[in-house]
């Protein structure tokens, strides 16, 4: 038997690799400096879709225990579906919040989606005009604060120097 005993193959090592693992676990520092203000308001702008998209699930799911509906069924599948798709916006506002690298794809995915759902509610008429061009502002301003280089730049995402 040798004086050396080879550790286990799941123990953490004190030597390059070990920290290495330890790095890749911990989830990166948020960069320094303030929050700029367009990053800010693409979280707030985010965060408030989310939102709609919750209150809009939670209202057909109470609707559909509590109001007749054609479709019981289809009416708490289809709160349950819009609560569910809330998360995306939730998540990534709070990842633009705290200035996380991965939140702008999420972000700029759901204002990408807001834009056929503002056209289709602006085909539908009547109040649904508003509620299209307020949907379609919102997703085209969110979008342009994301790619804003000040926001990339806070968000890690600028040009390597």
């Amino acid at each position: 038997m040798s004086s050396k005993q080879s550790a286990p193959k799941n123990a953490r090592t004190s030597g390059p690799a070990g920290t290495r693992r330890q790095a890749a676990a911990a989830p990166a520092p948020a960069p320094a400096g303030p929050r700029p203000a367009r990053l800010t308001a693409a979280a707030a702008l985010t965060g408030l879709e989310g939102l709609a998209l919750a209150a809009a699930g939670i209202y057909l799911l109470v609707m559909g225990l509590l109001g007749k509906p054609n479709s019981p069924q289809q009416a708490e599948m289809g709160g349950l579906t819009v609560l569910a798709l809330s998360a995306l916006p939730l998540a990534a506002a709070r990842g633009l919040w705290l200035r996380r690298r991965w939140s702008r794809g999420p972000a700029m995915i759901t204002q990408i989606m807001a834009l056929p759902v503002a056209w289709t509610l602006f085909n539908g008429g009547g109040v649904l005009i508003a509620a299209a061009v307020a949907l379609a502002a919102v997703a085209v301003g969110t979008l342009v604060l994301l790619v804003n280089p000040t926001a990339t730049e806070a968000l890690g995402i600028g040009p390597r120097e």
